[in-house]
């Protein structure tokens, strides 16, 4: 299980914004899905050694897969440690996630990180994946939209 991906983005928000769009279960549930599905979140602990658990559901199927895991390292604004396990014994072993912040001139430069990725799932459509979801997570946090 040597599958791994990275990848990087500089964004044009603040960290605290993208921070937060992976620590709320209604941000994370809008953007961390690829193309054609949709995310529940049904439980999220946002806090060293907490734990959560989600699913994707294939929006066209209707079929979902549910995965979940613990947060290893938490700094606000700035760093993301957590493992994803699926609950299928067909998709065995543990996913270490690492997710950097850093405050550039522009907004935020983000880089990510996956090791362990199931061997049955091909690196290159983890990277697909992953490549999906930052397009998602640009929308969300890039548009400064006021309240009035």
């Amino acid at each position: 299980m040597s599958n791994s991906v990275t990848l990087h983005r500089v964004l044009k928000a603040t960290p605290e914004k993208v921070y937060r769009a992976f620590i709320d279960p209604n941000a994370l549930a809008s953007w961390i899905p690829p193309y054609g599905f949709l995310c529940t979140v049904h439980s999220m602990e946002v806090r060293m050694g907490g734990k959560y658990k989600m699913s994707f559901t294939n929006f066209s199927t209707g079929n979902s897969h549910s995965f979940g895991g613990e947060y290893l390292e938490l700094k606000p604004n700035e760093f993301l440690k957590y493992t994803d396990q699926f609950d299928d014994p067909n998709l065995p072993g543990e996913m270490i996630t690492t997710v950097w912040l850093t405050k550039v001139s522009v907004g935020t430069e983000v880089k990510i990180t996956q090791e362990g990725i199931p061997d049955v799932i091909p690196a290159e459509m983890c990277y697909l994946g992953w490549q999906e979801s930052l397009e998602k997570l640009i929308k969300l946090v890039e548009p400064e939209i006021p309240d009035a």
